[in-house]
């Protein structure tokens, strides 16, 4: 085999070379591989724009739901704490109430003790009052009856008797 240099014109592979170089100058005259690659390119980088406008906007979304949720845990825990000191102001407000009503109640029920003292003193001064009159009854009584079986008739009922008569006509 005879061993030829690539630039002889009897060469194949050169001739081959130069279909080759033509082909491809002749593609990018028309721009179809220019065109074909610049539009492939232009395709897939639409591609990645819309990827990447698409993940921005769904950050903005995450951010603003996160947001949200931030504000509304606040208002929640503002919410909460106004609820604790409510429930703070109205126990603190039921034990004064509670305190003042047991201070009534035991005030209402010293005084029906004192009236209770007073009326069981008033019955046993009447309840000795009886006793004394009824004693004293008694023995006026017994005095009477040891004078009249002593007299036979007494005077007194003598001129009662006798003034009744008289006023009775």
């Amino acid at each position: 085999m005879e061993h030829e240099s690539l630039f002889s014109l009897s060469n194949p592979e050169l001739w081959v070379l130069v279909a080759l170089v033509l082909f491809i100058g002749l593609l990018v005259v028309l721009k179809v591989i220019p065109g074909a690659l610049f539009s492939a390119l232009d395709a897939h980088a639409a591609k990645i724009k819309a990827e990447l406008d698409e993940a921005q906007q769904l950050r903005e979304e995450a951010q603003a739901l996160l947001a949200d949720v931030k504000a509304q845990r606040e208002e929640a825990e503002r919410q909460a704490a106004g609820m604790i000191e409510a429930a703070k102001a109205d126990a603190k407000r039921l034990a004064e109430e509670a305190k003042e009503k047991l201070e009534e109640q035991i005030k209402r029920r010293a005084e029906m003790a004192e009236r209770k003292i007073a009326q069981a003193e008033a019955q046993a001064a009447a309840d000795v009052k009886a006793a004394a009159v009824d004693l004293a009854a008694q023995t006026a009584e017994a005095v009477l009856t040891a004078r009249l079986v002593g007299l036979k008739s007494d005077p007194l009922v003598d001129v009662a008797i006798g003034q009744m008569g008289a006023k009775l006509q």
